[in-house]
């Protein structure tokens, strides 16, 4: 559901199972940037804006942290009492302008437009993987490209390719770009990516329990955002898919792709997009039975997450929790909409619909 990685797509490639999609590729060295490159998150200096423009003060508070409704996935449960501190939450998604201040005053350069290394790729898939062809280890990312039939809802490479030359400035590959869009949510970037542009903005990603105490709006125990009315009844609330996922996009909501932020109302707090447009980034680790170890009847406070990561779909692969959907989710596919919805990806993938926001 939405859970598909680099990882994911190398391997199906090594098997010879990928709809890959070679494309024109930039050189893996080439960037448009002409300050000294940045290559390391750990350089990145903090930009000195102490300010809380563009951003909403959350009170702090308890709420019951978890599924509320028969869509919820078993990662979902047990529903568990937490308390978090009050905190400022970014109104909207990081856009391409935002993220281009960063680059251009860092020369900061990102996951999706290196080379992967391949030494560091294998720890992350199942032992004895036999090395891809050069041909799969360039600079590239992973894009939504939809059939335009319908197709197994189980074959995640029926509408996911892996594209040299696609990164956050050539979303859908290396003869795209992001002209027009200052103001739409900034995508194909990793959560090192994420987590360099908070250092360097002085705040830092939102925790999972921030992340959705947030989206909640104040609301108890609803489904959505906006409470329980369905993502396809009355007004459209949020930029999701409107009909047979992934190759019929009615657009009722009024995209057919990404939506500018801040194109729907906000919640119960002020948040715009804490349903649909994109995935977002929040900095704890996945584990599947994470839930299970923090139910305490007296609740937990300001939870950081697992130490480390496990998913059983993908048991080498460490990666990070994501929140809200986005506009590719669909009731009959994926809830991702819903307030208690938990995606995760590895920690150096880059989609088509996944961006972040931050908090301080």
């Amino acid at each position: 559901m939405n859970n598909y990685t680099i990882k994911s797509l190398i391997f199906l490639a090594v098997l010879g199972l990928s709809a890959c999609n070679q494309g024109k590729s930039k050189s893996s060295e080439q960037t448009d940037s002409t300050t000294t490159p940045i290559k390391n998150a750990i350089e990145i200096k903090f930009s000195g804006d102490t300010s809380t423009t563009g951003m909403v003060k959350i009170p702090g508070g308890t709420f019951m942290m978890g599924g509320d409704n028969n869509q919820a996935d078993k990662d979902e449960y047990p529903k568990h009492k937490v308390m978090v501190d009050g905190f400022y939450m970014d109104s909207h998604e990081v856009t391409n302008a935002q993220f281009k201040a960063f680059v251009d005053a860092t020369g900061y350069i990102t996951t999706a437009e290196k080379k992967p290394d391949w030494e560091e790729l294998k720890k992350q898939l199942p032992p004895g993987t036999a090395k891809p062809d050069d041909s799969q280890l360039v600079a590239a990312s992973l894009v939504f490209t939809p059939p335009n039939h319908p197709v197994d809802l189980n074959d995640y490479s029926q509408w996911w390719s892996w594209v040299p030359g696609a990164n956050w400035k050539h979303p859908d590959g290396p003869n795209s770009d992001i002209k027009g869009k200052d103001n739409y949510p900034v995508t194909q970037v990793s959560w090192d990516d994420a987590t360099a542009y908070c250092k360097w903005a002085g705040k830092r990603l939102p925790t999972e329990a921030e992340w959705e105490y947030a989206a909640r709006g104040g609301k108890v125990d609803k489904i959505y955002p906006w409470g329980d009315e369905g993502i396809s009844v009355g007004k459209p609330k949020a930029n999701s898919w409107d009909g047979a996922f992934p190759n019929a996009n009615s657009g009722r909501d009024g995209f057919k792709g990404l939506a500018p932020v801040k194109s729907f109302a906000p919640n119960g707090y002020g948040l715009y997009d804490m349903a649909g447009n994109v995935w977002e980034w929040c900095n704890d680790w996945y584990r599947n039975d994470y839930y299970q170890t923090v139910n305490k009847p007296e609740g937990v406070k300001n939870p950081q997450g697992p130490a480390d990561s496990y998913d059983p779909d993908e048991p080498y692969t460490p990666k990070k929790v994501a929140r809200g959907g986005s506009y590719m989710c669909n009731d009959s596919y994926c809830s991702g909409y819903r307030v208690a919805r938990r995606m995760k990806s590895s920690y150096d993938s880059g989609l088509s619909n996944l961006g972040f926001r931050c908090v301080k």
